[in-house]
């Protein structure tokens, strides 16, 4: 077992605040696997009423307008099976070799939500529980991505798999125990292999002990603190910094997702402050392994329309006329920062880590 360091940060004096949904529903077929069962067992124990459905079909979700359907959906859990679609592992550069999915969806109400516009229907929160049949599918891509596993600068990383690109594991964790599940799976494979994680949620207790063996990088999304009021439900920044040095002190590779970089007003002292906060917290964590990754703030005309549905209210800047427009390979259309801003955001982070946090690498700007 992994065990925590005597300097080891310790756990804020407030416990974590956790995701309590209204409703958790399952379906039949997901009632089928042990690890469905023990999602409710978890929900019953934390005095939450789970449905147990008729068919797999999900029902009740829309309500009598958007913001209605928005409500509803966000105050759900189901928990279901993913379809064979969900196990067909797809490439996610620059972050990691692969993809791969213990649920979609995300209890949080981020006003810049990446999700939003690419994940159909009304935003429910989807829990996995053939949760062996996904880890089973893992094997066959071991070696054969793109980026790990080709890429010199990050070879010591071996073949890399991402779990948090349609959700937040730990936002979900006390729930459905998936994530503490698939750690442990990594920790006991014997091959090249790392699983990667992001979240804004600080509710660590239930990783800190488990058997990893360095072979998780638990990244957490950090932001300035003009940012934080874009953040609905999630952990507050000086908590997830601490779950962050307490998941060092662990053992655990680490990172900082900062995103989305915003040049909001007095964003070089916010951001200035934020790296501070973080180099303090890790200071007295000997040897921490610590990436950071670099995301500015984009939109697509879908999500612009989905997040200005769901948040009416927003002030999150989210004008055409003052952005650059890209285009992908596939020919999708997303908004940018333009050219000059980018390289005074990028100058400016590439200085102040490379200043703050000394032994921290980058990983990609973008």
């Amino acid at each position: 077992m992994a065990t925590a360091l005597p300097d080891q940060p310790a756990a804020p004096e407030a416990p974590a605040r956790l995701w309590r949904p209204k409703r958790l529903i399952i379906t039949p077929a997901a009632l089928e696997h042990a690890h469905g069962q023990r999602m409710v067992a978890r929900a019953e124990a934390l005095g939450i009423a789970v449905e147990a459905l008729k068919a797999n079909r999900l029902t009740g979700l829309r309500g009598a307008d958007e913001r209605e359907t928005y409500r509803r959906a966000k105050s759900t859990l189901a928990v279901v099976v993913s379809p064979p679609s969900e196990r067909k592992l797809q490439p996610i550069p620059p972050s990691a070799d692969w993809q791969f999915h213990l649920a979609r969806g995300c209890p949080a109400h981020c006003q810049y939500c990446y999700l939003a516009g690419s994940l159909p229907g009304p935003p429910v929160t989807r829990a996995f529980a053939n949760l062996d049949e996904i880890l089973g599918t893992l094997d066959p891509f071991v070696g054969r991505g793109t980026i790990t596993s080709r890429q010199e600068a990050r070879a010591d990383e071996g073949t890399t798999f991402e779990a948090s690109c349609y959700t937040d594991p730990l936002g979900i964790e006390h729930l459905t125990g998936s994530l503490a599940q698939t750690i442990e799976h990594f920790g006991a494979r014997t091959d090249n292999t790392q699983l990667r994680f992001t979240t804004k949620f600080d509710a660590v207790d239930g990783l800190i002990g488990l058997d990893h063996r360095g072979r998780t990088r638990a990244r957490f999304s950090v932001n300035a603190r003009a940012v934080g009021a874009f953040e609905g439900g999630t952990a507050p920044m000086p908590r997830r910094i601490a779950a962050l040095a307490r998941m060092a002190a662990a053992g655990y590779p680490v990172g900082l997702t900062i995103a989305p970089i915003m040049p909001v007003e007095g964003w070089r002292d916010g951001y200035a402050e934020l790296l501070s906060c973080v180099a303090a917290a890790l200071a007295p964590v000997p040897g921490v392994d610590l990436t950071v990754e670099l995301i500015t703030h984009r939109f697509s005309p879908g999500s612009k329309s989905v997040l200005t549905g769901w948040y009416p209210r927003t002030r999150l800047e989210m004008d055409e006329e003052v952005r650059t427009l890209k285009r992908t390979k596939f020919g999708a259309r997303k908004f940018v920062y333009p050219r000059e801003l980018m390289t005074e955001l990028r100058t400016f982070f590439e200085d102040e880590i490379a200043a703050r946090l000394p032994t921290a690498r980058v990983l990609y700007w973008t």
